[in-house]
């Protein structure tokens, strides 16, 4: 079985081999844009033997919106991009130059932000939420031009440069920060719209419930998502691989590793344990869930400095089971 089967297989929840395997991280400096960017990630892929490659949106988090928001009312002057706009044909340009080295043997996923990160990328969240509660209806128009320019990018990195599908880390659930029923209401639509458009041309989505910075979710808001595979912090949440499997209704997990990290923290087995230690965590993972519908992974971005040897011991246990 090759590495395009696996994966697709364990997507499917169909027998494979061995449990794939993939971890990504954040590019910075110099490989964060541009054909640098492209090679770091040929290179990363190739040391690690991974089974699947996630390409990152580095330098292009921020919405490049040129309009200034004082007044909630200024929400309105925002309208989509022009489709020839660097922010579309750069990134559809990255993930196509990965697809064509690499994509007839594997499987490539490119980050899509949902639109309410992407607002929040580009503009303060403390002015985003103060405007979304005292005039929600022009944050949502904000958040609608946002979606469409998000679909389109999907659209074309699936049609265009030939991604497997989108992944898409959706955030604002953090416990506190809004009721089910306001997400729901002010968020989901953004959300969904951008889904969609990527499931109009893939069936390979992933959707990561983003715990960033160690803050839980209310993991529920997400659970009828229409996705094939759902990543979520398995440590930051206390949600087991085999507790959400339950919760998502049966789909395909994504993750188990503990990579919640900061400039200063570094936390779990895959940065501290012992090549033993870390091989044993990874087959027990597989044993207590099982072969069909897991992919192994993080939490989130693992560190840009963790020795990719570390990685390589992660691959090397999942294909011994």
């Amino acid at each position: 079985m090759n590495k395009r089967e696996r994966v697709l297989n364990a997507m499917n929840k169909q027998p494979v081999d061995h449990v794939p395997v993939g971890f990504w991280f954040h590019f910075k400096g110099e490989e964060a844009k541009g054909d640098a960017c492209v090679q770091a990630h040929l290179r990363y892929y190739r040391e690690t033997d991974l089974d699947f490659l996630k390409v990152m949106s580095d330098g292009f988090f921020a919405y490049p919106s040129s309009v200034d928001v004082r007044e909630p009312e200024d929400w309105y002057k925002l309208e989509p991009l022009a489709k020839d706009h660097p922010y579309f044909t750069e990134q559809i340009a990255r993930a196509k130059a990965i697809v064509e080295a690499i994509g007839a043997e594997r499987c490539v996923f490119y980050n899509v932000f949902c639109p309410f990160s992407t607002i929040r990328f580009a503009y303060p969240d403390d002015l985003v939420m103060e405007h979304l509660r005292e005039n929600p209806n022009a944050v949502l128009h904000a958040l609608d031009v946002i979606a469409q320019d998000q679909a389109y990018l999907c659209e074309k990195l699936i049609t265009e440069a030939g991604v497997d599908g989108i992944y898409y880390p959706v955030q604002g659930g953090e416990i506190g920060r809004f009721t089910e029923e306001e997400y729901h209401k002010w968020v989901s639509p953004s959300d969904l719209y951008v889904l969609e458009r990527a499931n109009r041309y893939s069936d390979n989505n992933i959707l990561h419930c983003c715990g960033w910075a160690g803050d839980k979710n209310d993991l529920k808001i997400w659970k009828d998502y229409p996705v094939k595979l759902v990543n979520w912090a398995v440590h930051v949440e206390g949600v087991s691989l085999e507790e959400g499997r339950v919760l998502f209704g049966n789909k395909a997990s994504l993750g188990g590793f503990q990579t919640l990290w900061d400039a200063t923290r570094r936390e779990g087995i895959l940065y501290h344990g012992t090549k033993e230690e870390l091989q044993d965590y990874t087959r027990e993972l597989i044993l207590d869930h099982g072969k069909i519908g897991l992919l192994l992974g993080g939490d989130c971005t693992i560190a840009d400095d963790l020795p990719w040897e570390r990685i390589r011991w992660v691959v090397e246990a999942a294909r011994s089971l």
